[in-house]
């Protein structure tokens, strides 16, 4: 307060209305009437503490800056915190979908080589079952072929014995026949 005054004071001494030689302490010198003011001004502000008030608030708004301030620090760290949790539990899961990928991949292999052995015993099966259909038909035709060879010599034989042999002869043949089978049945 002993500063501001005294600079009031020095300002009048050196006031250009005191170089001009006229009267300065005038209410009609507009001069001393702004200072007259300015003063009064200066002195209401320092009656209501307004520099005072002006600095607490100040103050006061440096402090809740400087909170803020930590708090945005403090929610930074949080931040850059939840952003490294975020990445691990990314770089995680990448990994997990990797595994899981590499797993069905081994799976489809694993698949796909059981189903060529399925498929390979399949035909496997199915060759020697058509095998031994040939082989049962083959021995079906060549039993046909025998028993049909084997109709038609007993129908040459009949035939020819027919025409060479006589009725006694005839009797005599199944007399013999007879006896060779009874002796291969006993």
């Amino acid at each position: 307060m002993r500063l501001t005054f005294s600079a009031l004071i020095a300002g009048l001494v050196a006031s250009p209305a005191f170089a001009a030689g006229d009267v300065f302490f005038s209410l009609s010198n507009t001069d001393f009437i702004v200072l007259l003011a300015f003063i009064l001004f200066v002195g209401v502000l320092m009656y209501f503490k307004v520099p005072k008030m002006i600095g607490s608030m100040l103050d006061n708004r440096a402090v809740g800056i400087k909170s803020e301030l930590d708090e945005a620090r403090a929610l930074r760290e949080e931040a850059q915190t939840l952003l490294a949790s975020y990445e691990r539990k990314q770089q995680e899961v990448k990994e997990q979908a990797d595994r899981i990928v590499t797993s069905a991949k081994a799976e489809a292999t694993e698949a796909a080589d059981q189903a060529r052995a399925d498929l390979e015993k399949s035909i496997a099966r199915r060759l020697t079952a058509a095998e031994e259909q040939i082989d049962s038909a083959q021995a079906a035709a060549v039993k046909e072929v025998r028993d049909q060879a084997i109709v038609v010599a007993i129908a040459a034989a009949k035939d020819v014995i027919a025409k060479k042999m006589t009725a006694a002869e005839g009797n005599a043949l199944i007399d013999s026949a007879i006896a060779e089978v009874d002796a291969k049945l006993h």
